[in-house]
């Protein structure tokens, strides 16, 4: 996506937050019946989405700077990103201890 691991890993988490969010939130605005076969269609199809996005945005421009040569700022750039991501995840963590407790 870009070279700038905190936008990528930003945009993953934002991501995830909008997604959950939706999945939260929307039966209940839509009055949905608790049981449906579409439920297990639409999450299999939110995580396909989801991988397709997440590959994107870890994967596209490290790859891409790999393919052009420049193999140590490719490896540096995932890195970065999934450190980035895994600090975020842990933030989230503690928020939603904090939040429980």
């Amino acid at each position: 996506m870009t070279k700038n691991p905190f936008y990528n890993a930003l945009f993953a988490i934002a991501y995830i937050v909008v997604l959950v969010t939706i999945a939260f939130v929307g039966p209940g605005l839509l009055n949905a019946p608790q049981q449906s076969i579409f439920y297990p269609m639409l999450a299999l199809s939110a995580l396909v989405l989801s991988v397709a996005l997440m590959a994107y945005l870890f994967f596209y421009q490290p790859v891409v700077m790999l393919l052009d040569g420049h193999r140590e700022k490719a490896v540096k750039l995932f890195l970065q990103t999934v450190g980035i991501f895994a600090v975020a995840i842990v933030v989230l963590l503690f928020t939603a201890l904090v939040m429980r407790g």
